[in-house]
């Protein structure tokens, strides 16, 4: 079972963890975060973020930090360099979910079910005449508007 890294502007990352632990409450164990603070000096960043890299273990571990090229992508490139895990760029919820789903599976497999549920989560959402979504009658919504 692959371990996950979050890596994000505060409080992103462990926003994220919160999210993914509603869906998943069992992988507490597996899900860590460090949200990078803009408050804290460089050097605070990467010890925390170093603390958090050497309890992953010596098995490869996925990272994921939110933009490429900013603070938390860099430290977590500076922190990984060296080890087995693996650094994703651009992490979003259906990203996460799909990467926890996975765990279970190859790192290769495990990447690639992360990086496709990110990108398939991202689409236009019609609001009016929607093609590709299902449409209920009006009175529909208004009886059952508690089930919701």
């Amino acid at each position: 079972m692959k371990r996950i890294l979050l890596v994000a502007h505060a409080p992103l990352a462990h926003a994220l963890r919160e999210c993914v632990l509603h869906v998943f409450p069992d992988a507490a164990a597996v899900v860590t975060a460090v949200d990078v603070q803009a408050r804290l000096s460089r050097e605070e960043s990467l010890g925390s973020l170093q603390i958090a890299v050497d309890q992953l273990g010596r098995e490869p571990a996925l990272v994921l930090t939110d933009i490429f090229g900013a603070t938390p992508c860099n430290l977590a490139r500076e922190v990984l360099a060296g080890t087995p895990h693996v650094l994703l760029a651009g992490v979003n919820l259906p990203m996460l979910l799909r990467a926890v789903t996975y765990r279970h599976e190859a790192m290769e497999v495990l990447i690639d079910r992360a990086l496709t549920g990110g990108s398939q989560g991202l689409m236009k959402v019609a609001l009016t005449a929607p093609q590709n979504q299902t449409r209920r009658a009006r009175d529909d919504q208004e009886r059952h508007h508690h089930q919701q």
